[in-house]
């Protein structure tokens, strides 16, 4: 008899997002402790959250509708470049049979939005995929804010201020 391996599918969440965003921040998909607590960047250790809150000089908080809030009220979105793959634990390097997430459809339905960055090379790398060789709209790719990728948090705050760099420069809000 051929007992057939558990399945380690896994699938991301519904976007964050507003009508008025103006800001897309993707990630790859959620890990173990996001997929646990069905929140995004739910790991103590991931910087995304800290690093949030110095971009928009709140007072942080582990309320999770709060800190939707912040993204909302700075016109961002948060989403994931893949909506469902195969992984085991939360490492990207372990995903596999990824299917994406209709980026282009997301786009059309919120055409405010004025630029996507990416949280990492994972994100990137398949974004890229989806949309091909052209997009209207810029791309950037921001350092991961995992806790694996081991560049300090001073250093990928100083990356992470092209968020608040390009929404100055757009003139958002």
């Amino acid at each position: 008899m051929n007992l057939k391996e558990p399945s380690n599918r896994i699938s991301s969440f519904a976007p964050v997002i507003s009508e008025d965003a103006q800001i897309l921040i993707l990630g790859s998909v959620p890990g173990v402790k996001s997929l646990e607590m069905q929140q995004y960047y739910a790991h103590p250790q991931n910087l995304f959250w800290k690093i949030i809150f110095q971009l928009f000089n709140e007072n942080f908080t582990t309320d999770y509708d709060e800190k939707i809030k912040i993204l909302k009220r700075n016109k961002i979105a948060l989403w994931d470049v893949i909506d469902t793959c195969e992984r085991k634990g939360s490492l990207d390097s372990e995903i596999r049979n990824e299917e994406a997430n209709d980026i282009h459809q997301l786009l059309k339905n919120y055409p405010n939005i004025k630029a996507i960055f990416c949280n990492g090379q994972k994100s990137f790398k398949n974004l890229k995929k989806i949309m091909g060789i052209e997009c209207a709209i810029p791309i950037f790719v921001l350092p991961s804010t995992s806790p694996l990728h081991t560049i300090s948090f001073e250093k990928k705050l100083v990356e992470w201020k092209k968020i608040i760099e390009f929404t100055n420069n757009q003139q958002f809000k």
